[in-house]
């Protein structure tokens, strides 16, 4: 009589508990294979709930064409995978969990209620409700003999599992979990970029006296201009803040990636329009108005309403007789340029650029090195401005690392006699 046979159901660890790993683990869990996530922290999202403080920016509504070329030269990698799951898949998702959403002036799209939490409540309740089992304070510590290995509370533990799914992060917030210490345990297998601060601010010389006095004021209604190789120049308006070492913001992230990198040679500089509204003819008629017997302070802030940060600026990046010459003081208030010296410490930054090359992976984002081990999220070389488009990679990438996983477990699946 023939042995009956039994189909033993493959079990995948995802180890990460931020949006790339949960979607990972939501695609696994459909899938009908067992998930355990583990996480090094005491509970899961704790980037995610922090990025939505200020309201949760999900993904943006622009264009295709416009959304993807915020991946700059990741572009041709994440393409593939913002095909399979975009902006508007997202969004239909989240209505899945029965959070609505709305767009924004700006084009990025929000839950109603701006908040993170109630999401991420609803995505765990479903995640447990399909199965996935979540182990928290595991931290990944290397490999056993091909086993996880990780370290608890109670001690070291291995994990045997059929297929890994890594989503462990970048090097920004380290004290919310992504600390990096990951690299030293996969850079035998994969290409791993150094770590940079992305969506960063950055150090400026300031005074003393001026960074006692401004630090902590926004900067609103400015534009930031990157000087081209050509000679022209490439400009974006918005609003950005003064800090005690420098300046930060959105504004200030967006270009953040372009000023880090020329950074490499020691320092850089962009220009700062600070009324960008106004044509330069018509400012350079404004500041020429005859003023009689009133300051030149007076006169900006009567004829330009400079005033506050914007005119504490002038004072501080130019000379005397810079600012007594209306000619040069015109084009400096649309064009004043600031010197970097740094970026702030990768602690500090929204996000990191660096981490595992695409190079050491295949199109769904398996290790060539470490078959039937796949990585998704921060943890992967790529970067992008804020705006929804740094989550939106991030969950893309999960689906097609939980698509990945379940593809290689149907080919590699053979039953137990």
């Amino acid at each position: 009589m023939p042995s009956s046979i039994e189909i033993r159901i493959p079990r995948v660890a995802v180890v990460g508990g931020g949006p790339a790993g949960l979607m990972a683990a939501e695609v696994l869990a459909a899938g009908g294979v067992e998930v355990d996530l583990y996480d090094a922290m005491p509970s899961v999202g704790r980037k995610f709930l922090m990025a939505g403080k200020g309201g949760m920016n999900l993904t943006h509504s622009e264009p295709a064409e416009a959304f993807l070329s915020r991946y700059g030269d990741r572009r041709a990698h994440l393409e593939p995978l913002l095909h399979r799951f975009d902006s508007s898949a997202l969004r239909a998702w989240v209505h899945d969990l029965g959070v609505e959403t709305f767009i924004g002036s700006s084009g990025r799209v929000f839950p109603t209620d701006m908040k993170a939490a109630p999401m991420l409540r609803a995505w765990l309740h479903r995640l447990r409700g399909s199965g996935v089992r979540f182990h928290m304070r595991h931290k990944w510590i290397g490999w056993a003999n091909g086993a996880l290995r990780f370290s608890t509370p109670e001690g070291e533990v291995d994990v045997q599992a059929d297929a890994i799914v890594f989503a462990l992060g970048g090097a920004s917030w380290p004290r919310l979990g992504s600390d990096a210490a990951w690299t030293g345990h996969l850079d035998a297998y994969a290409e791993i970029a150094p770590f940079k601060p992305s969506n960063c601010g950055f150090d400026i010389a300031w005074s003393e006296h001026f960074s006692s006095r401004f630090a902590g004021e926004p900067l609103k209604s400015v534009a930031i201009g990157l000087p081209r190789e050509d000679g022209g120049v490439d400009w974006r308006t918005g609003e950005c803040l003064l800090t005690s070492t420098g300046i930060e913001g959105s504004l200030i992230y967006a270009k953040s990636a372009r000023i880090r990198d020329r950074l490499a040679d020691g320092h850089a500089t962009f220009l700062l329009d600070l009324a960008p509204a106004l044509t330069p003819e018509r400012v350079h008629d404004e500041v020429t108005h005859p003023r009689g017997a009133r300051s030149m302070s007076s006169h900006l802030q009567s004829r330009l309403k400079l005033t506050g940060a914007k005119a504490g600026l002038l004072r501080e990046c130019l000379s005397r007789e810079d600012f007594a010459d209306t000619t040069r003081l015109a084009q400096r208030i649309k064009a004043l340029p600031l010197t970097v010296t740094r970026p702030r410490p990768i602690a500090e930054a929204i996000s990191s650029a660096g981490g595992v090359r695409f190079e050491s992976l295949d199109s769904q984002l398996m290790l060539a090195a470490l078959p039937g081990v796949f990585c998704a999220g921060e943890m992967l070389d790529w970067e992008a401005p804020t705006g929804g488009y740094l989550l939106t990679a991030c969950f893309a990438s999960g689906v097609v690392a939980g698509e990945g996983a379940l593809a290689y477990l149907d080919q590699n699946r053979a039953p137990t006699l």
